[in-house]
């Protein structure tokens, strides 16, 4: 069984910043690809940011240069930076991974959701 935590959520003023964090605990054989995903209400679950295990990452457009991912293997663990906060950016965060078990199979278990809210 694999775990993913958040941490970091809060309120901050327009324009300011939060870092958001994920580990990954439990038994498993590897983890490939991770990634955040947030939901506002009334609106799908989107993916924002994603890496890979060789640090390969992807951002989606509302983000980009805003926002940076990056990651810790030795940690099983990735951050989200976010700068320069803006109200379009209030949701529910999820981290995300696709794991590799010790019986090979591919989990694909999610955090439970670290709110962040942008509002002055």
């Amino acid at each position: 069984q694999v775990q993913l935590v958040e941490s970091g959520g809060g309120l901050v003023q327009p324009g300011g910043s939060l870092r958001l964090s994920c580990v990954a605990s439990g038994s498993f054989s590897s983890i490939y690809a991770m990634g955040w995903y947030r939901q506002a209400p009334e609106k799908e679950r989107e993916l924002i940011a994603s890496i890979t295990r060789e640090g390969h990452t992807k951002y989606a457009g509302s983000v980009e240069a805003r926002f940076t991912i990056s990651r810790d293997n030795a940690k099983n663990a990735i951050t989200l930076q976010m700068n320069d906060l803006k109200p379009e950016d209030t949701a529910v965060y999820y981290c995300h991974a696709d794991v590799l078990t010790e019986t090979m199979n591919v989990l694909s278990p999610w955090g439970q959701g670290t709110q962040v809210t942008v509002s002055s």
